[in-house]
């Protein structure tokens, strides 16, 4: 077994993989920001070593896996190469990582996290499946011939590997900060695409499913009430949840139930059935662990207070706003539906403006916090001001004014954004308590 020291334990990736490697056996330990992120928790419980950043961590006996967040000036990663220590690159050495399992690879702009988590669940009612998630979560089976992980497309990042399959979600204009235009970002999928091995499984309303059926040797796609591949029918939705009929090519499969709510996580379901489909797995296993998943950390993580439903979610994007309030008005018909919304980079947030804004607007309520920035840009041309200017009846809000939230005794009060919009609703919950 080896010894692998993190630099940058604590970015989603890093820290499923960190869980990953550990479950197998290997020794691990890594360094990072003393502030606490919530994807540390689960390192901690694994007893999993945490350092604050220091060139002392940098010692002989050890692989350093280099989070892609840091520069080659970072002190840790420059002193490793230095002392001649082996150094590599999360994507990197996920790719070869992966190489000794059946892949299974989820990307797509919007959705991996969920989908991801949704397949690494039900796959595993059939076959053991190791996988990493992109909320922080990742789990190993030392004796798992399959691995499910989450993709990213940013910078390019997925073209490091060779799965066996993949599901793309969709592909949608974002990360402003790398990709020039939606040009760009079709250009990355089609290139990830040609080096998927077996089948890919994609969203057949994708306006850009065309352009990767020309570069990929098998696309199966999947929709709902559609003449795709893969075809949901009958939905019905209950207290319990969501219901419906599963068909592909043609053939009736079989009936399935969900606890969850959403046209988008009947899609992501149906990815996951496709998957399940094409590598043969247990068709009743599968069935039967759609009905006990729970979902994944920060996509619509409920807690009830009072009679008040507190929701966190990861959606920092406009199409992921629009879907999780579809969630919430799914589950919550007869509800006040309230959204407080962390905006996430500048760029971002200029370059989607007029969609955050129109998304904004299907809830009840809207406010919005101040704009989180990244490490690469800390600030813009732009406030969250510029946003709520055009949403009809928004706010701003700050930690100070929390209290205001008071008034929607009765609403769903979604928190949202991928920045720390966290500490805005523990403070509110503390508030309530």
């Amino acid at each position: 077994m080896n010894k692998y020291h993190f630099i940058g334990i604590k970015g989603a990736g890093m820290s499923a993989l960190a869980q990953v490697l550990h479950d197998i056996g290997h020794t691990v330990q890594g360094s990072d920001i003393t502030a606490e992120v919530f994807t540390e928790g689960p390192l901690r419980k694994k007893n999993i070593k945490i350092l604050p950043f220091s060139e002392d961590n940098v010692v002989e006996g050890f692989t350093y896996i280099a989070g892609n967040a840091f520069k080659d000036d970072h002190p840790e990663i420059k002193k490793a190469r230095e002392k001649g220590y082996e150094v590599i690159r999360y994507h990197i050495f996920l790719a070869d990582f992966m190489s000794k399992y059946i892949s299974i690879a989820v990307t797509g702009s919007h959705g991996k996290t969920s989908t991801t988590g949704l397949l690494s669940h039900v796959m595993n009612g059939s076959v053991d499946t190791t996988y990493l998630i992109g909320d922080g979560t990742g789990f190993g089976l030392p004796k798992s011939e399959y691995f499910a992980f989450e993709s990213c497309e940013y910078k390019r990042h997925f073209l490091s590997y060779y799965p066996d399959y993949a599901i793309i979600t969709n592909i949608d204009f974002d990360h402003p900060d790398y990709f020039e235009d939606i040009a760009d970002v079709v250009d990355a999928f089609k290139e990830m695409a040609s080096q998927v091995q077996k089948c890919i499984v994609m969203y057949g309303g994708d306006p850009y499913v065309s352009d990767i059926k020309k570069v990929s040797k098998r696309v199966l796609t999947y929709g709902i009430d559609s003449d795709d591949d893969i075809v949901a029918s009958n939905v019905e939705v209950s207290e319990e949840g969501t219901s419906f009929d599963v068909t592909i090519n043609g053939k009736y499969l079989d009936r399935f139930q969900t606890p969850m709510f959403g046209d988008h996580l009947i899609l992501n379901s149906l990815a996951v059935i496709g998957v399940s489909y094409l590598d043969n797995l247990d068709l009743e296993a599968i069935k039967a662990s759609f009905l006990s998943y729970g979902g994944v950390k920060r996509r619509f993580s409920e807690t009830k207070l009072h009679n008040m439903v507190i929701v966190d979610d990861y959606a920092h994007h406009p199409k992921e706003i629009e879907a999780t309030l579809e969630t919430a008005r799914k589950k919550y018909p007869e509800r006040e539906i309230i959204s407080v919304f962390q905006p996430h980079t500048f760029s971002r947030t200029e370059k989607f403006l007029n969609e955050f804004a129109s998304a904004l607007s299907l809830s009840d309520k809207a406010y919005i916090v101040d704009i989180f920035g990244s490490a690469r840009e800390e600030s813009g041309n732009l406030s969250s001001k510029d946003l709520v200017d055009i949403i009809p009846g928004s706010e701003l809000l700050t930690e100070a004014n929390l209290e205001g939230l008071d008034r929607h005794s009765d609403g769903v009060i979604i928190f949202m954004g991928a920045g720390d919009i966290q500490k805005y609703e523990k403070r509110f919950t503390e508030l309530l308590s």
